[in-house]
């Protein structure tokens, strides 16, 4: 699935285009939903997302702002679409200039949303899965090995994005890599390390179970103790009552 974020200052309108519209069967995923260019940026940080579904007017940060500042992100970047109400062929201008291809008009039928949807999904199917498929298997192999090594020594504040531009390599195509090869996410990857370490620590009983809270990477206790039980069925404090006896 691809990831898509919907960007629109209008929580209603927001809202029905995030849950009204069959993504699922075009092959996306709503990662998120932003009130404002800026928020959207805020949350392209900390998550891969393939495309930006945005309105061209907003506060704080509008859908010109937010394509131009994607235009001068390096790496790889989303796909931007843009959705308004206001037929100008000044915004198409802009769009332009700023790398952005696509354009639908409010109110969209499903008929146009499937149309533009369509289309993106093929390139984005070209951009990804033909680069992923025409991986050689050592260059793979040799890949994964760096991504393990690297959960293993940044388990606590470790990113994709991180990765990726230590790799040089494009961070979906990553995701995509490490899921393939692997049968797990990133993200698992990340929490297995944490899990592991966790477990390690818990063996000192004279540690602070807040403490090794923080040296497994959380800053909360209580979502620490919600994965470790998760993960091993059992609360830190039942794990390490069970280690030491």
């Amino acid at each position: 699935m691809y990831k898509l974020l919907v960007v629109d200052d209008e929580v209603s309108s927001r809202n029905t285009l995030a849950t009204c519209f069959p993504w699922a069967e075009l092959g996306f995923e709503i990662c998120g939903q932003a009130g404002n260019g800026k928020e959207a940026l805020d949350m392209m940080k900390d998550q891969v997302v393939h495309v930006v579904f945005t309105d061209i007017s907003m506060p704080v940060m509008d859908g010109i702002g937010l394509a131009k500042s994607i235009s001068a992100l390096k790496g790889a970047r989303p796909l931007v679409v843009f959705l308004s109400a206001h037929d100008d062929f000044k915004y198409a201008q802009d769009a332009i200039k700023y790398g952005v291809r696509y354009y639908a008009l409010k109110p969209s039928s499903f008929g146009e949303l499937k149309e533009i949807f369509g289309m993106i999904r093929e390139e984005l199917d070209r951009k990804y899965q033909v680069d992923l498929r025409s991986q050689s298997n050592d260059n793979g192999n040799e890949t994964i090995k760096k991504v393990l090594e690297y959960c293993a020594k940044n388990y606590r504040e470790g990113s994709l994005a991180d990765l990726s531009e230590s790799l040089y390599l494009n961070p979906s195509y990553l995701s995509q890599l490490i899921k393939q090869r692997t049968n797990m996410t990133f993200s698992d990857h990340m929490l297995e390390m944490r899990m592991k370490q966790a477990a390690v620590f818990l063996q000192d009983p004279d540690v602070k179970i807040y403490n090794i809270s923080s040296m497994a990477g959380y800053i909360n206790s209580n979502n620490f103790t919600r994965a470790f039980r998760a993960y091993y069925g059992m609360t830190p404090t039942d794990y390490r009552a069970k280690m030491g006896k």
